[in-house]
């Protein structure tokens, strides 16, 4: 059994895996989550403040569930978060689509190309006839 101390209130709690937050403040969370996904949704010009503000929930907080690709706003949107990478605006997750893919082809250059192996030469005795055993 691994006990852990929960990261918003303290308190101990048998932890199985996953964020490191006691059963009841996950549930929390998960309610602030669906308010504001009910908030973005209902104001679509909002910005990040005017939701932490309204909903009272962290910046960070709104912050981190767009990193985890849980909040996505339309292209049209105001709502935008840096590329870890280069900094550009990107609607959602951590990298945008140039920096993925240059880190996507950076990995396969990195990694080993299968070698092909080579089938023997058949030799004419070797051929797909049918053969016969007396």
């Amino acid at each position: 059994m691994d006990v852990k101390n929960c990261r918003r209130c303290r308190r101990i709690f048998n932890y199985i895996g996953g964020p490191l937050f006691c059963p009841q403040c996950r549930e929390e969370l998960e309610a602030k989550f669906q308010e504001v996904k009910k908030y973005v949704y209902a104001n679509k010009g909002a910005t990040i403040p005017q939701i932490a503000q309204d909903c009272q929930v962290e910046v960070a907080q709104i912050q981190q569930w767009i990193r985890e690709e849980r909040l996505v706003f339309a292209d049209d949107s105001p709502i935008g978060i840096a590329c870890e990478s280069c900094g550009s605006m990107i609607k959602t997750g951590r990298f945008c689509d140039a920096c993925k893919a240059q880190m996507t082809n950076n990995l396969n250059s990195v990694r080993p190309k299968p070698q092909q192996v080579q089938q023997p030469a058949r030799r004419e005795k070797d051929s797909p006839k049918m053969r016969f055993l007396n």
